[in-house]
């Protein structure tokens, strides 16, 4: 028989975008993928994109005691039924669930990614709370992967764990880019015209695009102040906002919404299974999200050969390189996002340069079917140790 590998994270949405492609590959190395998470409206088109079975457990985004320890229970009795060899979580409160419960299961190999860490924007007892629940996940797992270099390094310094559990995997990311899907040379130009025409984006025009939720701690609320002072220098721009609005769990003032809303020049399509062809439509990606773990979209971006303009966090500042790439801002800083936004604009000889570099620098660094080897062998490792394979 096959070992069992079990990913699981929060949502379906998560197992579709962070690890796509990830478990029909492992299938092909040996492996009997089983996805978990909680209901969804992905949960039908994951099953069929990862081609592996998804088990629905209730899981919630936030935090939900009573709630959360029924979850605990059912994915315990989840892995005494499937017995897998792997537990692989993503995603805190996934992680949480699948660690611990994978553990007081007798899982052999439990491994745990982290993208990004919301505690990083709490304070006070709340900030307390997650901390210990990164703490308990990490000494449930058996093996930790930050992916980037900056979050190992706020792991080691917050003393979750030690340093001999955590690893990155390559260069970074969760899963690396497939670099030949998002290539420009994938899409149909007339179509593409016609999403410009759809949207009244003129040749004149010069487009930043915003990939991600629409949220204070994707820095949102700086982003349309920048644009809007901008616009008021140069009327040629335009703000695309790929995404959709979450007010329930970190909203955005009142006054950032209504200018979303009646500034014809900010472009709001909300959340789209292909973001390629908005990139393919833009001419550089800003990003000025508060926290990250190792964002895909400024390497989307960047295969587009658009430049980024991201903050300077972890796994941002890893993936862009300050005046080759894109550029490099202070997180929160409206003046600074301001400043390189019209630097784009105006000096057309340095972003000329940098969108010659943007993506040769991700290609070379973070190609996917690079990742899912070295994940493979990973996993491979991990199953020797435990006289597995």
């Amino acid at each position: 028989m096959p070992p069992v590998l079990i990913r699981i994270t929060t949502v379906p949405l998560s197992l579709q975008k962070l690890i796509t492609g990830q478990l029909p590959y492992m299938r092909s190395k040996g492996f009997e993928p089983v996805m978990v998470s909680a209901t969804g409206p992905e949960s039908k088109a994951v099953v069929e994109e990862q081609e592996s079975p998804l088990i629905e457990i209730g899981m919630t985004r936030k935090i939900t005691p009573v709630q959360d320890l029924k979850a605990l229970w059912q994915f315990y009795r989840l892995c005494k039924k499937h017995k897998p060899a792997i537990v692989h979580s993503h995603t805190p409160k996934a992680g949480i669930i699948g660690m611990l419960g994978a553990k007081l299961a007798g899982v052999p190999v439990r491994l745990h990614t982290v993208a990004g860490l919301p505690l990083m924007e709490t304070q006070g007892k709340t900030r307390q709370v997650l901390e210990s629940v990164e703490k308990l996940t990490y000494s449930c797992a058996t093996k930790v992967y930050p992916n980037s270099t900056v979050l190992k390094n706020f792991i080691l310094k917050s003393r979750f764990c030690g340093p001999d559990k955590v690893k990155v995997i390559g260069n970074g990311s969760s899963n690396g880019i497939n670099a030949s899907f998002f290539s420009r040379e994938q899409l149909d130009e007339a179509e593409l015209q016609e999403l410009k025409s759809q949207l009244g984006i003129a040749p004149a025009n010069f487009v930043f695009v915003f990939i991600g939720r629409l949220v204070k701690d994707k820095g949102i609320q700086e982003l349309v102040t920048a644009f809007k002072k901008l616009q008021s220098e140069q009327p040629q721009v335009k703000l695309l906002l790929v995404g959709p609005f979450e007010q329930d769990l970190d909203p955005i003032d009142n006054a950032i919404l209504q200018e979303i809303e009646h500034n014809t020049s900010i472009l709001s399509v909300g959340f789209q299974h292909d973001v390629r062809p908005y990139l393919a439509i833009s001419n550089a990606l800003a990003f000025p999200s508060y926290r990250e773990g190792f964002p895909n979209v400024p390497m989307q971006a960047g295969c587009f050969h658009l430049p980024s303009i991201v903050t300077d966090i972890n796994g941002c500042n890893e993936i862009i390189k300050h005046g080759e790439n894109g550029l490099i801002v202070p997180p929160k800083s409206m003046k600074a996002l301001h400043k390189a936004m019209r630097s784009f604009v105006t000096d057309q000889e340095s972003f000329a340069y940098m969108q010659s570099q943007a993506r040769r620098m991700i290609v070379d660094r973070y190609e996917q079917t690079h990742f899912w080897e070295l994940l493979l062998q990973e996993y491979r490792d991990h199953l020797k140790q435990h006289d597995l394979i």
